[in-house]
């Protein structure tokens, strides 16, 4: 095939939509079920819209939904989705539906490449994505598969006695099939084309279609991912929702010296706590590429976060003298360390005031001006949030309480467009730790300077929602590159016993 002809060819994405939700106990689809603030089938579609190599996007729904998918790609400004069709009463019917559908317009002998995906595993990743669409080049029909980490049994029942093992496979070869399943159009219309013929023909997925009526084609296999879980039985929505939430995003590409400049130049930033450490640095770092910035801090300019009143008044200054507001970000907090019982109120009182009703109040405040702006508020958290430990449980609370702030206000403010954002670095070298932990052995924490670079990248970035990991692996950046639920199951352990 020659590089051109792959060029061309148009590469769509399939979602099959047409399950309910008795399964999950539900009275509506489990697709359009809320997981982390969205539905179901909203993540699952923001990844194909993100999907660099997917052109555009079918949605096949079970019938009398239609219109809720249609809502749900508007709001949500989902551009590659081209249609919403209804799916039919049986996995066999949907897929033939979206064959005929993707056929439409097409030219005599023009091909492309089909994936089809289910909506319920929202947990897709780019690479899976990716590795499919790479195999199409090369082979007819893909399918994505892991290992099987449990013995698998072959069974028969005997009346009332119950089932009996009749085989136990080799599991060294048995694979766990996940979606999507990925096809030439061409591949995947002959082998329905040939199965039409098969009065018993039936089928839960579309390789083995393949397989049996195309018997020559071989059936390429991608590596999957754990967690590209389907969300079926009603403990699958409680993993998926906590995957959700302990999940990083992978560090968004930096622009550049130039597209720094590009970008700032103009803006108007507040930064509250923004008298040392990773403020002052995010601050300095925005300020030399044209921004104008107000730094905040009780220290330097007598700016209380935990008063209202000198929250107002510091939003109210910045947008009085350049009439906009782009940016907020907060960086401010106290870190108490102590037994609780052992903890007198006014302390208590401070870390529930400087690291929780803050940032709720400078969100409150800043909400009207970031509309205007289509702006971002980019909040913190500490690598101590997915799990609270002895001696720490204010300052553990306080910092999971911003991950769930930020994914809410995420969604609340989604029509505005305004996005907000929660960076979680490592533990880091700045003066609040210092003063609870003294000096630390060099090299041992990140620097502030390379979680600020990390803080305006994400500011400058469309993300919206996400918790940004900063980490050391990445020396030039302070980052890993892994995937967001990589770095989440690789890291769990690690932020355990961490604290920014």
């Amino acid at each position: 095939m020659s590089e051109q002809y792959i060029a061309q060819v148009r590469t769509t994405a399939v979602v099959l939509a047409g399950g309910t939700g008795q399964r999950v106990g539900l009275s509506i689809p489990k697709q359009l079920l809320k997981i982390a603030g969205k539905a179901v089938i909203e993540h699952t579609l923001s990844i194909f819209q993100q999907a660099e190599s997917i052109d555009d996007v079918i949605v096949l729904m079970a019938p009398g939904y239609v219109s809720d998918v249609e809502k749900i790609v508007t709001k949500a400004g989902l551009t590659k989705v081209i249609k919403v069709i209804e799916g039919g009463s049986t996995r066999n019917e949907t897929t033939e539906r979206a064959i005929a559908a993707l056929g439409e317009g097409l030219a005599d002998g023009e091909d492309r490449n089909v994936l089809f995906h289910d909506a319920v595993r929202p947990l897709l990743s780019q690479r899976v994505i990716k590795d499919c669409v790479d195999a199409l080049d090369r082979y007819q029909a893909v399918d994505v598969a892991i290992p099987s980490a449990d013995t698998i049994i072959v069974t028969r029942t005997h009346g009332e006695d119950g089932a009996f093992i009749t085989d136990v496979p080799d599991r060294s070869r048995l694979r766990r099939g996940q979606t999507p399943q990925a096809f030439k159009l061409s591949t995947i219309r002959r082998a329905y084309e040939v199965a039409s013929g098969d009065p018993n023909f039936q089928a839960t997925d579309d390789c083995s279609v393949v397989l049996k009526y195309l018997p020559d084609v071989p059936i390429y296999v991608v590596a999957g991912d754990e967690y590209n879980m389907k969300v079926t039985q009603p403990v699958d929505v409680f993993i998926a929702d906590k995957l959700f939430q302990l999940a990083s995003t992978a560090v968004p590409q930096p622009a550049g010296e130039s597209g720094y400049r590009e970008l700032l130049t103009g803006k108007t930033m507040v930064v509250f706590g923004g008298s040392y450490g990773i403020g002052a640095d995010i601050a300095s770092l925005a300020e030399s590429f044209g921004a104008k910035v107000y730094a905040l801090g009780r220290s330097t300019t007598g700016t209380h976060i935990e008063n209202p009143e000198h929250v107002d008044e510091a939003l109210s200054k910045a947008y009085a003298e350049t009439g906009r507001i782009d940016y907020v970000v907060n960086t401010a907090g106290v870190l108490r360390i102590g037994k609780l019982a052992e903890t007198d109120t006014a302390t208590i009182q401070e870390a529930l005031n400087v690291n929780y009703l803050a940032p709720v109040q400078i969100a409150r405040a800043s909400y009207k001006y970031l509309a205007e702006t289509k702006g971002q508020l980019l909040l913190y958290t500490s690598s101590s949030y997915t799990r609270g430990r002895a001696e720490y449980s204010l300052y553990s609370s306080t910092k999971a309480a911003m991950v769930n702030l930020t994914q809410a206000l995420s969604d609340e403010w989604a029509g505005d467009g305004v996005r907000v954002n929660c960076v979680n670095p490592e533990r880091t070298a700045t003066p609040m730790r210092t003063k609870a932990f003294g000096e630390e052995p060099v090299g041992s924490l990140l620097s502030s300077e390379a979680v600020a670079r990390t803080s305006v990248d994400v500011l400058l970035s469309e993300m919206t929602g996400h918790v940004i990991d900063v980490r050391q692996q990445d020396p030039t950046r302070g980052a890993s590159e892994a995937s967001g639920f990589e770095q989440a199951l690789a890291s769990v352990l690690d932020r355990q016993i961490d604290v920014s």
